[in-house]
């Protein structure tokens, strides 16, 4: 399965639009990472904890997304986007979202 961020791939042949596909994910950041990402942010510098849990959960967003393209007969998804949010009463989960057009190409 390819995977672009622009709206077309070099080299490629675009043969049929299957349509917009979604992945969406949710993760709650738990209390120890939290408490870390806290003294970090006391502290100053990076916070490892959250970086971890955005790249795993982007990761998860992905993987969802090339289901649903795979499951309406694409080879391809072009233009993706992702978008951030956190939700919860301490904003103490995260969720993203990964979006494209699902395509077949040559």
């Amino acid at each position: 399965m390819l995977i672009t961020t622009t709206s077309n791939l070099e080299g490629k042949v675009i043969k049929e639009y299957r349509g917009i596909v979604f992945g969406e994910v949710i993760n709650g950041i738990d209390f120890m990472r939290d408490f870390t990402a806290n003294i970090t942010n006391f502290i100053g510098g990076r916070s490892g904890e959250y970086e971890e849990e955005l790249v795993s959960t982007r990761a998860d967003a992905i993987t969802e997304m090339i289901k649903r393209a795979e499951n309406i007969g694409a080879n391809a998804v072009i233009g993706v986007t992702f978008d951030y949010e956190f939700l919860g009463s301490k904003s103490s989960m995260v969720m993203i979202t990964a979006t494209g057009t699902a395509v077949v190409i040559e």
